[in-house]
């Protein structure tokens, strides 16, 4: 066999192949989208025909509607390379897809334009969104006008969106919907402003709540429903009024489209309930409520919703001087007490809480009336008298001018000591203004009314020196009467001090030189000479007055006047007489 070929009489390439002719090739790019012809389909994917030399094959993950194509049909694919694994070109449905879908947003969609997308997953700052095929990235702050806590439940939900920034270089879009919202907002504002009016009734919703009111979206606009105008009653704390994202009707109070403001009102709904307080709550009514503040001069009491009275501290107590309203009273308690006066205008109500309660003073003045004895302790002192315990915290004053027919009192304790027992008789219950006068003295009889029974002008006496000054010395006589001895009288010669001739708590020897039983006045003399007598003292008790010569010192007319001077300024300084004054002053009191 001959391995010789004979190349004359080869075929040529048209008798091998017949009438075929080869077709150009088709010129393609990449990165580029191109059509391509489905030329067969399995279940994993399918191949297609791009006019290149190879049939590259695409999975049927790249497909939406895999189970709906069929060879034959032509689609659209991304030519990512010309040549890739396999020598086969490398191409993406979705990738087609993805692109076209750019290639709309930045050909129909620019920047500021508004699109509908629809929220696929939540991540870090935010949301992404499917806005026509291509994802964009709705920033958390651009979600709503105000701050959102839950992005989740956005998710899977279509949304208006405004594009607000579009990069080609990486392929990303930023999306808006608070922008949306705010625009939406401020034509609604506008809007709203011109139709809102005083005292429109409008439903809103709580938007946020502060320690001064709440803040209520009007649908529209925000508007201030103010603390004050919350209820007619206490309000301390907003949130026990309303509740964030709570719909309630409110009054519009107040609209200044200036600035756009609007104050709202809850309260103002319902009438005032001050418009009838005189007539619900009269004067002398007994009421019932709840002490909701606490003052140190008082406690305000609710008795119903908008409506507080005022206990003072002066009318918590008809026996006890209540310094602090919180001794008595404390937030939360419920009290009787009876209105004592309405002032509409004011808005104010006093109440008394001891006029609920019977008054222990009238039943004082049953139990003791006027002569009754009684014992009791010296509960405090004054500078005119003493208080004296009578019963539980009802006390009666004892004043020094009842303390002592004979004696003149200065201070409570020259007689008494606080803790000390005491009798003494009822003068006066005075259940109005809460008094009780109380005498000691009239435990005795007055011994004055029968002085000159028992001592006479010319008697000689004898007693204790209980107190001296400048014009002369006190003597304690029988049954405890002071005598006079004035300082001219204490001697036959002249004396310039009183101490210089007797001193406290020496017993002296006088004779009784004047009485007089309207004041209460008896006049001793220490002289030898002169006795007065029966006629003369008469006269000087009579009124006689002082002459000027010293003379008349030692005579019954002139001690008159000087002992009348005398007892008036017990407690002055120096008494000048006439002329014939001690040469040296003395102290004004010595004991």
């Amino acid at each position: 066999m001959s391995n010789i070929v004979d190349l004359n009489n080869m075929p040529s390439m048209d008798e091998l192949f017949g009438t075929a002719t080869i077709q150009p090739q088709t010129k393609q790019s990449e990165n580029s989208i191109v059509k391509a012809k489905i030329v067969s389909k399995n279940e994993n994917g399918v191949c297609v025909d791009l006019g290149l030399k190879s049939e590259p094959f695409i999975d049927r993950s790249e497909f939406k509607n895999f189970d709906e194509i069929k060879v034959g049909d032509e689609i659209k694919v991304y030519l990512e390379r010309l040549e890739g694994e396999n020598s086969a070109p490398q191409v993406s449905v979705k990738k087609a897809e993805a692109q076209e879908s750019w290639d709309d947003i930045v050909n129909n969609h620019p920047e500021g334009s508004v699109i509908k997308g629809t929220v696929t997953s939540r991540v870090k700052g935010g949301l992404i969104v499917d806005v026509g095929g291509v994802e964009a990235f709705l920033p958390g702050s651009q979600v709503d006008v105000g701050q959102v806590h839950d992005l989740e439940a956005f998710v899977n939900k279509e949304l208006d969106l405004k594009i607000l920034k579009i990069n080609n270089d990486r392929k990303n879009i930023v999306v808006s919907r608070r922008e949306l919202l705010e625009a939406e907002r401020a034509s609604r504002r506008a809007t709203l402003l011109e139709e809102l009016q005083k005292g429109q009734i409008r439903k809103g919703i709580v938007k946020n709540i502060t320690d001064f009111g709440a803040f209520m979206d009007l649908n529209g606009m925000d508007g201030l429903l103010h603390i004050t105008d919350m209820s007619w009653g206490r309000v301390t704390d907003p949130h026990t009024v309303v509740q964030k994202d709570q719909e309630i009707e409110v009054m519009i109070l107040d609209v200044d489209r200036e600035r756009q403001r609007v104050s709202l009102g809850l309260k103002q709904k319902e009438g005032n309930p001050w418009d009838t307080v005189e007539v619900k709550y009269a004067q002398g009514t007994k009421v019932h409520g709840k002490v909701v503040n606490v003052m140190p001069y008082g406690a305000f009491v609710e008795l119903e919703e908008g409506i507080e009275g005022l206990i003072h501290v002066t009318e918590m107590s008809w026996t006890k001087k209540v310094n602090r309203a919180s001794d008595v009273l404390n937030i939360g308690d419920e009290v009787d007490a009876v209105v004592l006066a309405v002032h509409k205008d004011e808005r104010k109500i006093s109440l008394g809480l001891r006029q609920a309660q019977t008054n222990p003073w009238e039943l004082i003045k049953e139990k003791y009336p006027k002569g009754t004895r009684i014992k009791g302790k010296v509960r405090n002192m004054t500078g005119y008298g003493a208080f004296v315990q009578i019963q539980d915290d009802i006390d009666g004053m004892i004043h020094v001018s009842d303390m002592s027919w004979t004696r003149k009192i200065n201070h409570p304790s020259e007689m008494l000591q606080k803790g000390q027992e005491v009798e003494a008789v009822i003068l006066d219950v005075d259940a109005e203004n809460q008094r009780i006068s109380l005498s000691m003295k009239k435990l005795t009889d007055d011994p004055w009314q029968d002085i000159q029974k028992k001592y006479k002008v010319g008697d000689e006496v004898e007693g204790k020196v209980t107190k001296l000054a400048s014009f002369g010395a006190f003597v304690e006589l029988d049954g405890g009467i002071d005598g006079l001895i004035h300082i001219s009288e204490l001697s036959d010669d002249r004396v310039s001090r009183v101490k210089d001739i007797v001193q406290v708590g020496q017993t002296v020897k006088a004779r009784v030189k004047n009485i007089s039983t309207e004041e209460r006045r008896i006049g001793l003399t220490m002289k030898t000479d002169n006795a007065p007598s029966a006629e003369s003292a008469s006269k000087s008790t009579a009124g006689a007055t002082f002459t000027s010569t010293p003379a008349d010192v030692a005579g019954l007319g002139g001690l008159g006047g000087i002992l009348d001077d005398a007892f008036k300024k017990a407690d002055t300084d120096t008494i000048e007489i006439n002329g014939d004054a001690p040469a040296e002053e003395e102290p004004k009191a010595e004991e």
